[in-house]
């Protein structure tokens, strides 16, 4: 497997495709942190930690030369500044990560459209019908390479193989800025030596179940006879250990990948005091509503219920959720719901650490919402929608997120 700092990276030559590589997965490089330096290139070849700037912080992504340090996504940015204490720490801009996103599928679009974004930076391609034009997997690979880098200034590492599963194996050996092609006869030479933690659903209990029978890499699940398998992990888990271990994945490439929630949650610098700063705490859950649903409408989808994740100061964590009479991508009515759900849930009275909200059981059915409560608010939200687009996210907010700072440092 390639470490997350590029120090294992495996690469090859476009032209090393016979042609039983369709599926490819295009991932981009530290995307946050590279779409931030393209607004700093003075920073380019420092360690770089992308994160809002607070005690609770967490580290958003990093640059490959803060990773080298040990630095990665999700790790407290106190942890991360002891670890590399000369990274420089830059705020998030989600807006210009959105634009990138959008930029990039666009190019990925002009090779097929059998394209399944899994998330703002990576996606899967089908090119099975594209080689005859554009040539095999790995030329198409290269060009989007090639055109990434320069209508973007980015960088993105690709993997080339027969099934989903490898191609995201492969783009991740490639990282950073490479391609690896991987044939239809090469995937078992690939695959055998990984450690059994390379199969996707093999977490730590897992592990130490298969690693019981004397099991420590892929070439131990492929050569194990199927039923001692299934009897230590499951029928279900064990038959689809068995196939990934063969190379087999029969998921094919999903061109409209359906969210199945939106939302944003914020952690707090201090726990918020439920009554000396229940206006902060206000203000802040209308931010998050209010992103979730420009999210939402951008997305053009609507959801049918509001929940909210509430943490205290000792970590204690609830959830609740209400559905509504009609589906809603309106801030005002995610939060007037959202602070409800809030007041009955019983952590009113407690010190806030982190507050969230979600928009789920989502539809596409906006037609819908015309006829709904909040009618009146759809013409507002619409005119902010514009403003934004013109003169980017932020431009038109609430009034009671203007007093006292801004509400919304910190949330992701």
């Amino acid at each position: 497997m390639s470490r997350q700092d590029g120090s294992h990276r495996r690469v090859s030559d476009p032209a090393h495709d016979d042609g039983t590589a369709t599926i490819l997965h295009i991932d981009m490089d530290a995307f946050f942190a590279s779409v931030e330096l393209l607004a700093r290139p003075e920073l380019v070849g420092r360690p770089v930690i992308v994160a809002h700037d607070g005690p609770r912080s967490i580290v958003t992504t990093a640059t490959y030369e803060a990773r080298r340090h040990g630095v990665h996504s999700a790790m407290p940015l106190a942890q991360a500044r002891r670890l590399c204490p000369r990274a420089v720490v830059i705020e998030p801009h989600h807006e210009r990560y959105g634009h990138a996103s959008r930029t990039v599928m666009a190019i990925l679009g002009r090779f097929t459209p059998l394209i399944e974004q899994v998330s703002v930076d990576e996606a899967f391609l089908d090119v099975s019908g594209a080689t005859r034009l554009f040539g095999a997997a790995g030329a198409i690979g290269a060009r989007i390479r090639a055109e990434v880098r320069v209508e973007t200034g980015l960088v993105c590492s690709v993997g080339a193989a027969t099934t989903k599963f490898v191609a995201k194996l492969a783009s991740g050996m490639a990282k950073p800025d490479g391609l690896l092609v991987v044939n239809r006869d090469e995937t078992r030479a690939l695959l055998d030596p990984l450690p059994i933690g390379a199969l996707p659903g093999v977490g730590a209990r897992t592990q130490e179940r298969l690693r019981g029978l004397g099991l420590v890499t892929v070439a131990d699940v492929r050569t194990t006879a199927p039923q001692t398998i299934t009897r230590v992990v499951g029928d279900a888990a064990g038959r689809r250990l068995i196939d990934l271990a063969h190379g087999r994945d029969r998921r094919a490439v999903t061109p409209r990948r359906e969210e199945k929630s939106i939302g944003h949650e914020r952690t707090f610098p201090a726990d918020l005091d439920p009554v000396a700063d229940a206006d902060q705490l206000r203000a802040a859950l209308l931010d998050l509503a209010e992103r979730t649903c420009a999210r939402a409408r951008r997305h053009g989808v609507l959801g049918r219920t509001v929940a909210i994740k509430v943490r205290d100061a000792a970590f204690h964590t609830v959830t609740r959720s209400q559905t509504l009479v009609a589906p809603t991508q309106t801030g005002r009515t995610v939060f007037t719901t959202a602070w409800r759900l809030y007041e009955q849930s019983g952590m009113a009275d407690r010190p806030v650490r982190l507050i969230g909200v979600r928009l789920e059981q989502l539809t596409g059915d906006v037609a819908g919402a015309l006829w709904s409560d909040d009618v009146e608010w759809q013409a507002t939200d619409r005119a902010v929608d514009a403003v934004a687009e013109r003169f980017g996210a932020g431009a038109v907010r609430p009034a009671r997120l203007l007093r006292g700072g801004d509400a919304a440092a910190g949330a992701r």
